[in-house]
């Protein structure tokens, strides 16, 4: 019996603080009337922004209209670029730095593509001995031994397969040098944007 009585009395507190906690839902609908809600806002009008507020009509919490697509789309693209500015500067300290770093690449690609010229020289000078020998059977009235076509076959083959990697090294400096120019433009910016800062 104390039992009840005592879940009875606590129920009894309960009851009003609980009264209390109710919150209520201001916002306009599309006729623009403000309507006040006990449910909640409809998904419809909550991205328009809207106000809780207590039992006695006192805005407690305010929400904030959804921004516009653009604004979304603005606040991304700025925070993609701090991505980026943060990895450019963990890159390089200066533009000096862009500088060097694009001297060193260059030369590697440099020194590949001067490897990829010899190779294509040196192929080109055997297809050409082979095509004397080869030449020199038919002159004879020979004919061309299997051995000495299929290197001449693989001299040529090789020629093609150089020439396309001289193509693709050729276009990948001229895009590694793209790249590192960009870099360089946007550590100016950033670099004055700090100076003015200060």
């Amino acid at each position: 019996m104390v039992v009840r009585r005592a879940a009875a009395s606590l129920l009894l507190i309960a009851l009003p603080l609980a009264g209390q906690a109710a919150e209520l839902y201001r916002y306009l609908d599309r006729n623009g009337t403000l309507v006040i809600d006990r449910q909640g806002v409809p998904p419809e009008y909550a991205g328009k922004g809207y106000d809780v507020l207590n039992e006695q009509g006192r805005v407690i919490r305010k929400v904030a209209p959804a921004l516009p697509a653009a604004e979304l789309d603005r606040r991304e693209r700025e925070r993609q670029q701090a991505l980026v500015d943060g990895q450019l500067r963990r890159l390089y300290s200066n533009v000096e730095d862009v500088d060097r770093a694009k001297a060193r690449k260059l030369a590697e690609l440099d020194g590949l593509l001067q490897i990829k010229k010899a190779n294509l020289e040196a192929t080109r000078q055997l297809q050409s001995q082979l095509m004397e020998q080869a030449a020199v059977q038919q002159r004879n009235g020979q004919a061309l031994p299997a051995d000495l076509q299929a290197r001449l076959d693989a001299a040529a083959a090789d020629q093609v397969r150089l020439q396309a990697d001289l193509q693709r090294f050729d276009e990948l400096r001229s895009s590694t040098s793209a790249a590192f120019d960009a870099d360089r433009a946007r550590m100016q910016r950033l670099e004055a944007a700090q100076g003015a800062n200060r």
